[in-house]
């Protein structure tokens, strides 16, 4: 059984931890509402772009001559996996979430007879898959440094993923990232984006009746590597509301846990307390009876 002193510095111990638990959700919190604002106004945006697209790519449906974004190399051999998560932990499953998923989908290919490669953006995803893929990682990019992601940082990843494309390195494309829904739910999410996948709505389809200038080819050349960098920053600012949510709430558990460890801790402090008290009670009474 421990000593006084013992359940004493536990329970100072204890204490300081739960005051930093608590900090730390305060300051996720503060940061989550303009996270949260940033990933949202984005959604319009990228929602409509590729709404755009789709009605544009409708047109060369089983047509010869379509860009090779959205047509692809016509095999689906090579597969690059592009995986966000965030640069720390101390966010409950929001990493290992995503890692998951791109595992399971990189284990599927192999089984497949698929070849994989490993494009990771944060450095806990690349902790997290290199214990089982490290051969498979091409290209690790970091935004440690980063104070506030910028649409120039999805572009650098955008255009890296672009070169390797050019240079045959791959023929599918998949991003993974977390969408946010909210503080308590967060979505792991895989999204194509080589060769382009759109999802059909009717929006897309009454895209076919407007009329564009210059042609609908050269829109698509353009838009199309445009778009890729747009989903990538989308995904990274949807990774970042998403990360300063599950930690607020993996904090705000951390706190009630420490509470409820504290009074544990306190109330075997006093029953331990009161139970050297009645000792020493007994201890003196006796004596002074044996006088």
């Amino acid at each position: 059984m421990p000593s006084l002193k013992d359940l004493k510095n536990r329970i100072t111990s204890v204490k300081s931890t739960q005051k930093i638990t608590k900090a730390m959700q305060m300051v996720a919190a503060a940061k989550l509402r303009r996270a949260q604002e940033a990933a949202e106004a984005a959604r319009p945006y990228a929602e409509r772009m590729s709404k755009v697209l789709a009605g544009l790519g409708a047109a060369y449906e089983g047509r010869a001559g379509a860009p090779i974004l959205l047509a692809g190399t016509g095999k689906d051999q090579v597969h690059l996996l592009v995986v966000a998560t965030g640069e720390r932990g101390l966010a409950g499953a929001f990493n290992s979430a995503i890692a998951r998923l791109a595992r399971d989908h990189a284990q599927q290919l192999l089984a497949q007879g698929k070849t994989v490669k490993i494009l990771t953006v944060g450095r806990k995803g690349q902790d997290i898959l290199k214990r089982q893929f490290a051969g498979n990682i091409v290209e690790y990019i970091t935004l440690r440094d980063v104070k506030k992601v910028g649409f120039s940082n999805a572009q650098a990843i955008g255009e890296k993923v672009l070169s390797m494309f050019a240079a045959g390195e791959f023929d599918v494309a998949t991003l993974f990232f977390s969408k946010f829904v909210s503080v308590i739910a967060q979505v792991p999410t895989a999204q194509q984006l080589i060769p382009a996948k759109f999802e059909e709505t009717e929006a897309d389809a009454s895209a076919l009746s407007y009329e564009y200038e210059p042609s609908e080819e050269a829109i698509l050349n353009d838009l199309l590597p445009r778009n890729i960098s747009m989903q990538i920053y989308r995904a990274l600012l949807e990774n970042g509301a998403s990360f300063y949510g599950a930690q607020m709430s993996a904090m705000d558990n951390a706190t009630r846990n420490a509470g409820e460890m504290i009074r544990k801790l306190q109330l075997s402090y006093n029953r331990q307390r009161q139970a050297q008290i009645t000792k020493e009670l007994i201890e003196i009474i006796s004596g002074a009876e044996a006088l």
